[in-house]
């Protein structure tokens, strides 16, 4: 076993529990402490990710129970890059809440560490009620980091946001139980040779338990119709959550990867390919509606909130048609926008302050501070997010719209893609013209200077879009190789009858 699968989940518990324990200590000092503990974070996930690049499965079984039994990690070319996605993000969250945002709650970086925790473990596990499990720690700490800053503008969508996941996990623990009472197992590998093999009236058991974990998935992941408490929670989220909330949607559109393509997949036999007919157009009406509420956004934070659910629509589109390409496709782009989303949110946060009242709302209001710097930092995140080049939001939607064999659903593809980018386009012209360049006469009240701290971590986040253009050749090899390997379930599978106790696998 390689123990390195668990540093990415021990250093934000240990970090987290320490943070809990000195709450009262100086902030600096709880400051410092919970930067490193994230830096440390991103190393272990650079580890992971140079050990998966070579293509093979490792594994960690707690107390060396073997599966089916015990708790399993699994660390392949996915998780992987699922846990430096989180990594870079929550790294430049971090470095930005400790500018000023942090102020206000003992405990918010121990909720923020213990929220990376939950996302690692999602990332990692190998196990659907330990995915169950993993929703459950990062939900219980986004509850607290949503509601931090105070004030009742917080109260009303953070209400909403915490009904629909408690209703989203009761029906995800009850899909669970529904497929256990039939399969005998949660493991998700075994569950890819066990569902094969159901037949009869358990059938409807699992078919029903595997549609209703969709659906959860998709409350997740925000697709239509279960979107519309995402743009009010997060646009009055503080900024670094609001940003760290970016890969929150991403882990419902992993769970669908996860266990849509292994244990529904080609080889489920009469389960196969369950509910994906629904999700290209669910995913196209996603796009659309993402691109309607941008349209119609009344602040920038809001704006980038519709963001998050255009981004879920044109990823899941892709991922739909089943094609390896498209697969990869998804991928890239999955890079480009969680980055892009979270740059947006930070972008929008700095705005807000250098406008006094006006805040970030979509009005004219007198000349801020700092426009210049403010402005290039919005538009090169609106570039990137509305897919022009040379940015990689234009790469990745070219991924997508190539990885599409010619057809019906090549046609409806590109036309929603095309008029959505163009669309989206138009909001965010419409809002930065309003915001950086229609100005009134008058005095704003001295705004807070903008500090070297949370102008980097605005600035760093923003420029991995440029980053990502720089190292394309490469990530693309890796997202080439990572689409493959997913459609490749028998080498998951194969890790039931591989001894695990003291090698890789």
């Amino acid at each position: 076993m390689n123990h390195w699968l668990t540093a990415p989940i021990l250093i934000p518990l240990l970090g987290g529990i320490l943070q809990a324990l000195m709450g009262y200590a100086p902030i600096s000092l709880r400051r410092t402490l919970a930067l490193a503990t994230t830096v440390l974070m991103l190393v272990s996930t650079i580890v992971l990710l140079i050990l998966a690049d070579d293509g093979s499965y490792r594994i960690y079984a707690f107390g060396n129970w073997q599966p089916p039994f015990g708790i399993v990690l699994v660390l392949d070319r996915l998780a992987a890059l699922m846990l430096i996605l989180t990594a870079v993000l929550a790294l430049f969250c971090h470095l930005f809440a400790i500018g000023g945002a942090d102020e206000g709650n003992r405990q918010f970086h121990a909720l923020f560490l213990f929220q990376l925790m939950g996302l690692n473990i999602a990332f990692l596990t190998g196990d659907l009620f330990n995915l169950f499990v993993a929703f459950e720690v990062l939900l219980i700490a986004s509850y607290g980091l949503l509601m931090h800053g105070g004030g009742t503008v917080r109260t009303v969508p953070g209400l909403h946001y915490v009904v629909l996941n408690l209703i989203g996990s009761a029906v995800f623990l009850i899909s669970v139980g529904m497929i256990y009472s039939v399969t005998g197992t949660l493991n998700m590998a075994d569950l890819a040779v066990k569902v094969a093999q159901v037949s009869g009236d358990n059938l409807n058991i699992v078919k029903a338990g595997g549609m209703m974990l969709l659906v959860v998935f998709g409350l997740k992941a925000a697709i239509l119709p279960l979107c519309f408490w995402l743009p009010r929670a997060y646009a009055k989220a503080t900024a670094p959550v609001a940003a760290l909330f970016a890969v929150m949607t991403k882990v419902g559109i992993y769970a669908i990867l996860r266990v849509y393509l292994l244990v529904f997949g080609e080889s489920a036999g009469a389960l196969a390919f369950l509910g994906m007919d629904w999700l290209f157009p669910i995913a196209l009406a996603t796009l659309s509606m993402g691109v309607i509420g941008a349209l119609g956004a009344g602040s920038l934070k809001t704006l980038v909130a519709w963001q998050v659910i255009i981004s879920v629509g044109t990823l899941l589109a892709p991922i739909a048609l089943g094609s390896e390409a498209g697969l990869s496709a998804a991928l890239f782009y999955l890079l480009s926008t969680t980055w892009t989303v979270g740059g947006l949110f930070l972008a929008s946060e700095l705005v807000a302050h250098q406008r006094g009242t006006a805040d970030d709302r979509i009005i004219t209001a007198p000349k801020m501070r700092n426009r210049t710097f403010l402005s290039v930092l919005f538009m090169v995140g609106a570039v990137a997010a509305a897919g022009l080049p040379p940015l990689s939001g234009f790469f990745g939607k070219v991924l997508i719209l190539k990885s599409v064999e010619s057809g019906a659903d090549m046609a409806w593809l590109w036309s929603v893609l095309l008029t959505g980018s163009f669309l989206t386009l138009v909001a965010y012209s419409r809002a930065g013209s309003i915001v950086f360049w229609r100005t009134v006469d008058g005095h704003l009240q001295t705004p807070e200077p903008l500090t070297g701290r949370i102008s980097v971590a605005a600035g760093g986040l923003t420029a991995m879009t440029v980053l990502i253009v720089a190292f394309a050749g490469p990530i693309t090899r890796y997202t080439d190789a990572t689409a493959a390997q997913l459609h490749n379930t028998n080498a998951y599978i194969e890790i039931l009858q591989t001894p695990m106790i003291g090698e890789d696998n």
